[in-house]
């Protein structure tokens, strides 16, 4: 298959399992991200279960082929699939516009793994006003020209940054978990990432199993599960002064932090998920302690950012809509609110 994935930073995780499994990938990028893809390809650092010391797997040792563009050089009806993998903010750049305007036009299945869910997946939840979540988008009109039946989501739950010391081309992978995505719609579609979840499985490096899998589910609701760990952990990475790791975050106050966690957990229960579809906390609060550093997100809103995704004011909306109500949820919201405002200022 064909797979078009807009954006090379942690785009180039999944684009090396699909590399892997011997699909062919084209990652939308900035021009001197695609100068460089297209002459060194990609690098991703990642540990083995039962190794010590970490792998780099090279895109151009793979069986698929890699080829990076820039946005206005993408045709979407080439694909047979489309990844969304860049920051939320991002989409509202002209050049990204125009290219989400011509791939809602070419009705290739999109599939998003942005922690910020797209207008045009919250659509898919039944009984939930997604009008009413257009504030917390930097610009909900870039979903506009999307068919939801066309679309879905995939939770970003794989740890990866980009090292300073690193080139643009290199990522490395933190926690090594799996990418799990809601089905389509349409059972076609959804055959197509069931196709890539079972190529995917099916990789050996060395005669070992690789981390980081992509895994199907029918439930609409099984990427909601991330909202716990986003609230919890990422958002309270950013503190009124400063940032603190993911770690910190969720074990500084390991009460409050099962108390947040739940009452997440709750809300996504209120609109339909299943208890089987998250995960406890004791499981995420385990994984947490080899978080070390802050979150993307935290780290943004340090270096300046004026916007960055905010699934804490989606989930802080929702649960209002719902008659419900949490005080850390608010100080959350209130916090990162605070900090972008400060930024904005400055710039």
């Amino acid at each position: 298959m064909r797979i078009l994935i807009l954006g090379a930073s942690y785009g180039s995780l999944l684009s090396t399992k699909l590399l892997m499994a011997g699909h062919d990938v084209s990652l939308v990028c900035l021009p001197e991200e695609a100068e460089l893809i297209n002459a060194e390809g990609t690098t991703i650092r990642i540990t083995l279960r039962g190794e010590d010391e970490p792998r780099l797997i090279r895109s151009k040792s793979q069986p698929g082929t890699l080829n990076a563009v820039i946005p206005h050089d993408a045709l979407p009806s080439d694909y047979d699939l489309v990844a969304l993998a860049m920051q939320e903010p991002q989409y509202r750049a002209a050049e990204v516009r125009d290219l989400l305007g011509r791939i809602a036009i070419s009705g290739v299945p999109v599939m998003s793994i942005m922690n910020m869910p797209p207008l045009p997946y919250l659509l898919r939840i039944p009984g939930l006003d997604a009008g009413a979540l257009k504030d917390c988008f930097t610009d909900a009109s870039v979903w506009d020209g999307f068919d939801p039946a066309r679309f879905t989501l995939c939770s970003p739950d794989p740890q990866a940054f980009r090292p300073p010391e690193e080139g643009l081309n290199f990522l490395h992978v933190g926690l090594p978990t799996n990418f799990k995505a809601a089905a389509f719609d349409d059972p076609a579609h959804t055959a197509i990432l069931e196709q890539l979840e079972a190529d995917i499985a099916a990789v050996r490096l060395d005669g070992k199993d690789v981390p980081v899998k992509l895994r199907v589910h029918q439930s609409l609701f099984v990427p909601l599960a991330k909202w716990s760990m986003l609230l919890t952990g990422n958002y309270r990475a950013v503190t009124a002064d400063g940032v603190r790791s993911i770690k910190d975050a969720v074990h500084g106050d390991i009460d409050k932090s099962a108390a947040i966690y739940e009452f997440v957990n709750e809300l996504a229960r209120k609109l339909g998920a299943d208890p089987a579809d998250q995960v406890p906390f004791e499981k995420y609060a385990n994984a947490a302690k080899s978080l070390l550093n802050p979150s993307s997100a935290a780290r943004a809103i340090a270096a300046g950012a004026k916007d960055i995704e905010r699934v804490d004011k989606v989930v802080q909306i929702i649960a209002n809509g719902l008659g419900m109500q949490n005080d850390s949820v608010d100080e959350t919201v209130k916090i990162v609110n605070a900090r972008l405002e400060a930024n904005r200022a400055e710039g």
